[in-house]
């Protein structure tokens, strides 16, 4: 018997040990695992490989030409001394090109190019953050069934005890005959229903792991959450962090625009081999070179830099008031969450004074059934209503979990 006894005290932590554990913020972290979340790592490689393609424009370019032709007609000089063209003519060239100036242009693409990415990787992050109220919704979901199998549970071991006393009263002829039918019938309802729970169960615990990317077995243990609200504290959407990140953005094309039109100076090399060369008076294969300089000033565009610069303060406007009408949202939203809030603390408080009740009421059926008083109908009827107002109170508590879990995801924090 010590043996046994010993046994089972080094048996039973091994198996609390193995149990999976599951918390709601543990959810929130694997949210990072779910598909999308892999665009960050994409978005920054893309955007190296775009960095890397606009620094190419500092580095000097190497053009290769080379042509015939056959012409219908040269120059000739009416002097027999000098040998007229040949009408076939070639010519082969390697041209370097070095930017000395830009005007800062290509500064410029890399500050708009690297707004972009983080404009981009933030409104990743911001779809990831709203996928934190559908875990919201499956954990509860969860809790609330498994609620609802423990009330199932002590349902049935209530029946299991009625059903003992039927019988017996029934061998003594206190209590009618077939009333214990009446218990086996709602026994089997209890059965389907427990069923029914399992699959649902089931179902929320596949759909929660696609979610976050980890497989939960059935048997995970999700805590009740004690979920706390602070009333004080501002909106922390990232969803804010996103707006102020697109007029960033929208700074750096207008900065990229005024560079536009900037003077560029390059340098330039030309090195060929044709015929003729540069002296066209000599009808042979020369090889020949040009060095210079060159620039480029773009002095009017029709006031087409000046619009699209125009245009980009109108964008910057619109997200401020993207920015506005979010806020009022997220306020009015916040707003019902705190009303649903408040009016689910009521219910709760009613239904824990209606389940004293019912359980004074259910105590009183029992003795009757005891003593052949009522029917096995009549204690189906109030051990159900107990039942029911139990559920009731099962339920509000985890939608008042769940919706001041809601309210801080609505929030920021």
């Amino acid at each position: 018997m010590k043996r046994l006894v010993i046994l089972l005290a080094f048996a039973f932590p091994a198996f609390t040990y193995g149990q999976q554990t599951l918390t709601l913020q543990e959810c929130y972290q694997l949210i990072n695992n779910y598909p999308l979340a892999k665009q960050l790592d994409l978005l920054e490689k893309q955007n190296d490989l775009d960095l890397e393609a606009i620094n190419t424009g500092k580095l000097p370019k190497l053009d290769f030409s080379a042509q015939a032709t056959y012409q219908s007609d040269v120059i000739q000089v009416p002097l027999s001394s000098i040998k007229p063209l040949n009408k076939d003519q070639y010519r082969s060239t390697i041209t370097a090109n070095q930017l000395i100036y830009d005007g800062g242009s290509i500064d410029a693409s890399l500050k708009a190019k690297s707004a972009v990415l983080k404009t981009q990787q933030k409104q990743v992050e911001v779809n990831l953050y709203q996928l934190k109220k559908q875990v919201n919704q499956l954990y509860f979901s969860i809790l609330l069934i498994r609620e609802k199998k423990a009330l199932l549970t002590a349902k049935r071991e209530q029946l299991e005890a009625r059903l003992k006393e039927v019988k017996s009263g029934i061998e003594n002829g206190t209590i009618l005959p077939a009333s214990d039918k009446v218990l086996d019938a709602e026994m089997l309802k209890i059965e389907r229903q427990f069923i029914e729970v399992e699959h649902n169960e089931l179902s929320l615990f596949q759909t929660l792991s696609s979610l976050i990317g980890k497989n939960i077995e059935p048997s995970t243990t999700l805590p009740d959450a004690e979920i706390e609200i602070n009333d004080q504290t501002l909106i922390s959407r990232p969803e804010l962090a996103l707006f102020q990140l697109k007029k960033e953005q929208i700074q750096s094309s207008d900065l990229l625009l005024s560079k536009q039109n900037a003077p560029k100076i390059s340098g330039f090399a030309t090195g060929g081999y044709g015929n003729p060369g540069l002296n066209m008076l000599d009808n042979s294969f020369q090889t020949f070179y040009t060095v210079g300089l060159k620039l480029n000033w773009n002095v009017f565009d029709w006031n087409a830099n000046k619009k699209k610069r125009e245009s980009l303060l109108l964008n910057k406007e619109i997200v401020d008031n993207e920015s506005e009408i979010f806020e009022l949202n997220t306020q009015i939203e916040l707003n019902q969450q705190q009303s649903e809030i408040e009016k689910l603390n009521a219910f709760i408080t009613s239904d824990i004074a209606s389940i004293e009740l019912r359980k004074e009421v259910l105590k009183s059926a029992e003795s009757q059934l005891r003593n052949g008083v009522i029917t096995t109908s009549a204690y189906i009827t109030e051990l159900t209503n107990l039942f029911e107002d139990e559920n009731t109170l099962s339920m509000h508590k985890i939608q008042l979990a769940l919706m001041k879990a809601d309210y801080n995801i609505t929030k920021g924090q």
